[in-house]
């Protein structure tokens, strides 16, 4: 007996013995037993499914003797000779073959004359689309309106290429392409048929590449059977065919992880010694990384892997991650499509392997995107609170500037002042002109409750000698050695965070007319009032004025108080106030708001200011203090570099700029020559 090919021999010989066609196999069963049947069926789908043995099936079991009926015999007559492709009334037609118009007028006369022995006269036409627009014209009229005894069955894999008025005309039916555990277990039977051992890892390999064609599979499976002998192995496969296995891309793509690019590329050079071809080597690779991508998802299906779970290497899996897995097969995609044209393909694949080698430095636009979230609010923390917590501290300001104004409107009766539970707030109303303190002492000055506590006179002479200290100012601020971003307030306030708020823009009948222009004032959480107000000192840095002004401004502009947050030390001159800064960026930043800056200081401070910044010069060694962990992750993130300051402190800085601004007011002549040389250049 001559060697007959699996895919003939397996091919199926009913309903029941077509794989992933049920929809299909269970309509057409019922459409015999219920004796619906039509008179032209279109089968279309994918290559290899079962399309051309479901119509042979169709014609058996409407011809069969003992029909027609759903389950042929597959013994009569009719069966044995539609089965060797041999009957005269079940003709097969191949549509690539025969497209003209006559082919399709010689079916036209043929139809006239009945069947010769057969039940039904049955045209099976492969691949009809390949027919012409005039043979499918000449055709339309037979497949409407047919004699009794004649029907047609289409087969195409290219249903698009089908007039609509043919498929009008047909019942459809859909084929699909087969599972691959289902082509899996066809396998193993066509070896077990034939007495051959198969490892579930080959049969698997054979299942994927057939991606999902019964027949591809039967081909594949002949040719494997071939070179494998008795037992058909992965090892064997991969050795014959050219492949490179799981255990070889495991080993080159960990050296990509790793950085190690010279490893990587003596290991393709060795592949390619070997025979394998640089398009297969491709495709493999390809396949490696889609199954790493659907591990890291979670999916552990042996039929989508095509290699069990432990196969694949799990230092790739745990030095990228999916983004950067997506990123490499992206890759090696668009490498596939770039060999066809490259100079030399070989260097399109070192390239590639290249680029996947510094792989893990690779930074989404999601992730950078992610990472500008967290700095900014790395940023933005404790400029300001949230509404819910802001509430309190809020009523209680609105609390306390009801009680000023009202105590400056009944200012002439003492008796109906309010009082406050904040005894601060009590002792800055008893100081408000009108009240009863203030009249006991109608000669004397304001009380500026921010200044410094006055120092003890000299004693007159004949007077008793003070023994005892002088009293400590307990709201006057504490000089502190490096500019803060909290000013020292009595306890019974709270922190600075908490009853500071911004100036109240309607003016109240407590603001005194009589207040010299030249005094400074800024409002202090809207318990004080405007005439109870510190100035600031000439020609000295002042941290409580910064650190004010900054609270003020992050109600109004937190991302602006933010950048001020990270200059130095405030230094007043005249009407200018300077200040420096370490960056470059962060200067352009503020000289680019510096109009506005300058309006609200000028606003808050109650005269004229200007705002300037200045570069300060640092020393980028390695801070060797431990830094914020959120500090450390915007490094790691954006591959940048903690740097320490200047080895002189702020105060020093502040110091020399003070002194530098003094000799030029001292020398105002050289100043105004410079000033004029750089006008005229």
């Amino acid at each position: 007996m001559s060697y007959e090919v699996t895919a003939t021999r397996r091919r199926p010989q009913a309903f029941e013995a077509l794989a992933g066609q049920e929809f299909v196999a269970e309509t057409l069963k019922n459409a015999i037993q219920s004796q619906k049947i039509a008179h032209a069926y279109l089968f279309s789908g994918p290559r290899g499914c079962g399309k051309t043995s479901t119509a042979r099936i169709l014609a058996k079991a409407l011809n069969c003797a003992n029909g027609p009926t759903a389950t042929p015999c597959g013994k009569c007559q009719q069966c044995l000779e539609i089965t060797k492709g041999a009957s005269t009334d079940v003709i097969e037609i191949d549509g690539a073959s025969n497209t003209s118009v006559n082919d399709v007028r010689q079916i036209k006369d043929e139809v006239l004359f009945p069947p010769q022995s057969s039940r039904y006269k049955i045209y099976i036409i492969d691949e009809v689309h390949m027919l012409s627009t005039s043979a499918f014209n000449a055709l339309l009229k037979t497949i409407e309106e047919p004699p009794p005894y004649c029907i047609f069955i289409f087969a195409t894999t290219e249903l698009q290429k089908v007039p609509a008025t043919i498929k009008s005309r047909c019942q459809q039916f859909n084929f699909r392409l087969v599972p691959i555990e289902r082509v899996k277990q066809l396998l193993a039977e066509a070896a077990a048929e034939i007495n051959i051992q198969a490892d579930d890892e080959a049969l698997y390999w054979v299942a994927r590449e057939s991606t999902g064609s019964v027949r591809d599979a039967y081909t594949l499976f002949d040719q494997v059977a071939a070179f494998s002998g008795d037992h058909i192995t992965y090892d064997k496969i991969r050795d014959k065919l050219g492949l490179v296995g799981v255990d070889r891309l495991n080993a080159i793509f960990e050296d990509a992880a790793q950085n190690k690019t010279q490893d990587a590329l003596l290991k393709i050079d060795e592949f390619l010694q070997n025979g394998v071809s640089i398009e297969q080597f491709i495709v493999n690779c390809t396949d490696y990384l889609r199954s790493l991508l659907l591990i890291r998802a979670g999916i552990t299906k042996e039929a989508l892997l095509g290699q069990s779970r432990e196969r694949y290497s799990g230092v790739v899996l745990q030095a990228w991650n999916p983004i950067q897995l997506e990123r490499a097969l992206s890759i090696l995609l668009q490498l596939y499509r770039d060999i066809r044209y490259s100079l030399s393909p070989r260097y399109e694949l070192e390239l590639a392997f290249s680029r996947l080698s510094w792989l893990s430095q690779y930074v989404s636009p999601s992730e950078v995107k992610k990472a500008i979230d967290e700095a900014k609010n790395l940023l933005m923390q404790g400029s300001h609170s949230t509404p819910a917590q802001n509430a309190p501290q809020m009523q209680q300001i609105q609390q306390n500037r009801t009680i000023v104004t009202q105590t400056a409107q009944n200012s002439q009766n003492p008796q109906n002042a309010p009082q406050s539970a904040n005894p601060y707030l009590n002792r800055v109303i008893t100081q408000m002109p009108g009240s009863e303190q203030a009249q006991s002492a109608p000669n004397s000055a304001p009380r500026n409750i921010f200044a410094p506590p006055p120092q003890n006179p000299a004693p007159q002479a004949g007077a008793p000698a003070q023994s005892a200290p002088p009293q400590a100012n307990p709201f006057a601020p504490s000089a502190p050695s490096a500019p803060q971003f909290a000013t020292s307030v009595p306890p019974d306030m709270g922190t600075m965070t908490e009853d500071f708020a911004p100036p109240d823009p309607t003016p109240t009948s407590a603001t005194l007319s009589d207040q010299p222009a030249s005094t400074s004032s800024f409002s202090y959480g809207g318990a004080v009032p405007p005439q109870q107000t510190a100035a600031l000192p000439q020609n000295q840095s002042d941290s409580d004025f910064r650190s004010l002004a900054i609270k003020e401004l992050s109600m109004r502009d937190p991302m602006l108080a933010s950048s001020l947050y990270q200059t130095g030390a405030w230094v007043k001159t005249g009407n200018t106030v300077t200040t420096q800064v370490s960056s470059s960026f962060l200067k352009m930043q503020l000289d680019s708001h510096a109009k506005n800056i300058s309006q609200f200081l000028s606003e808050l401070y109650n005269e004229p200011l200007q705002f300037e910044v200045t570069l300060k010069q640092i020393t980028t060694t390695p801070v060797e203090q431990t830094a914020p962990v959120q500090v450390k992750l915007l490094c790691d993130v954006f591959k940048g570099q903690i740097v320490g300051h200047s080895k002189k402190t702020e105060q020093e800085i502040a110091a020399e700029n003070a002194q530098r601004a003094s000799e030029q007011s001292a020398h105002p002549s050289e100043t105004n020559d410079e000033t004029d040389d750089t006008e005229e250049e």
